[in-house]
């Protein structure tokens, strides 16, 4: 676990994932070439309280983002070669929460933003989450990658 300055994710034709409170850094190196990685950014560990940086070096990746429900997600400094974009489907009109601003380059890639009941989801639907409900743990009723902030519903 993770828990100051800066995360650096690397991968290379494969999948790498990130669930849960892993850590507290808001700094994260993603460098990804023809993978996919997925980071879990709704932990309440994070440090900072101004923004969340992802400087991204991508090349025919995926970068799945699983971000709170108010996240402002800042593009301006992405720069992009060939195809590529942004997916954030789900945007609030109004949304004020954390920033997240995305740096670096990306070439014929993807960012894939999921919030609040889609990010659930796709922490669910994971062979982590799966190891992680086997475990006996008592003192938590919800596992952590259900919920990093653990609210209660």
């Amino acid at each position: 676990m993770n828990t100051t300055g800066t995360v650096k994710i690397h991968t290379d034709h494969e999948t790498t994932k990130h669930l849960g409170d892993w850590t507290a850094a808001d700094t994260f190196q993603v460098k990804a070439r023809y993978g996919s990685v997925v980071i879990d950014l709704r932990s309440p560990r994070i440090e900072g309280e101004d923004e969340i940086v992802v400087h991204a070096d991508l090349d025919h990746a995926m970068v799945k983002l699983l971000v709170p429900e108010d996240a402002v997600i800042d593009q301006s400094e992405l720069a992009w070669t060939g195809r590529g974009r942004v997916k954030d489907m789900a945007r609030p009109q109004q949304a004020a929460g954390r920033v997240i601003r995305l740096t670096g380059s990306s070439t014929k890639s993807e960012f894939r933003i999921h919030r609040g009941g889609i990010a659930i989801l796709s922490a669910l639907f994971s062979r982590e989450f799966v190891e992680e409900a086997k475990r006996p743990d008592r003192e938590t009723r919800v596992p952590a990658l259900l919920d990093p902030a653990g609210t209660p519903r």
